[in-house]
């Protein structure tokens, strides 16, 4: 069958993955690495109660820097394919494989100490999302835009010290239960400003999710094997994004 060997396709693209690396505040790049909690591996994990769900396990880069974030600001998120960006010249792959459709979404969860707080036991809310929307996939513009998914960060948050967990869930597989990946990490960031609002409908990580919750087990393609939901909407999982 013709969608069959398309996916089939798509599943041998084992190696076209991505890790977050980077911040941007208003269009000023924060430096390589710089505040972002990040493993050498770009491999994702596939199951929702890992217990390194939170921010990714075996993570190799640590660093102290805590990003200011003006409430209000403009932030980026920059994926690339391995630490540095391209794994090769004219790497097709970077920042991730075009097959890996999905959403790119973003938790914040309130914390001390946010260049040494850990990430168990924390309350995520969730701050901005991205799925698909005039026939486009979050990972559709964020490789159109260099690897950078951007979004405002929200005025009403309260300032202080949070981490910030960028996710993004490839979808190419995900009509199998278990096999959607996740690919996410943290960034340490302070913010500022006069607002009140720290958070709300918040979750756990592990525990957010269900592997068969439908906007994790879901088949993205149409009859004719494009991967764009047929027509049909894609619910984001998670709850809903913060209101101000």
């Amino acid at each position: 069958m013709k969608v069959q060997s398309i996916i089939l396709g798509f599943a041998a693209q084992a190696s076209g993955h991505s890790i977050f690396q980077k911040v941007s505040v208003n269009g000023v790049d924060q430096g390589q690495l710089k505040g972002v909690r990040a493993p050498d591996s770009d491999y994702p994990i596939q199951n929702v109660n890992d217990g390194a769900f939170a921010c990714n396990k075996d993570l190799k880069h640590l660093d102290s820097t805590v990003i200011t974030v003006p409430a209000g600001a403009k932030v980026g998120a920059w994926w690339g394919h391995v630490i540095g960006g391209a794994q090769s010249a004219n790497d097709a792959d970077n920042p991730i494989a075009k097959s890996h459709k999905g959403p790119i979404i973003v938790y914040l969860a309130k914390v001390d100490n946010a260049a040494t707080a850990q990430t168990t036991g924390l309350k995520w809310f969730k701050v901005a999302e991205d799925g698909l929307s005039n026939g486009q996939w979050a990972v559709d513009k964020m490789i159109a835009n260099n690897g950078w998914h951007n979004f405002t960060m929200p005025q009403c948050i309260a300032p202080g010290d949070y981490l910030m967990r960028v996710e993004l869930i490839a979808l190419h597989g995900a009509q199998m239960q278990g096999q959607a990946q996740f690919y996410m990490e943290c960034a340490q960031i302070r913010i500022t400003g006069s607002g009140t609002n720290s958070g709300s409908n918040f979750v756990s990580f592990p525990g957010a999710y269900k592997a068969n919750d439908p906007g994790i087990q879901v088949n993205i393609y149409d009859n004719s094997g494009n991967p764009y939901m047929g027509g049909k909407a894609y619910k984001i999982p998670g709850p809903p994004v913060l209101t101000c």
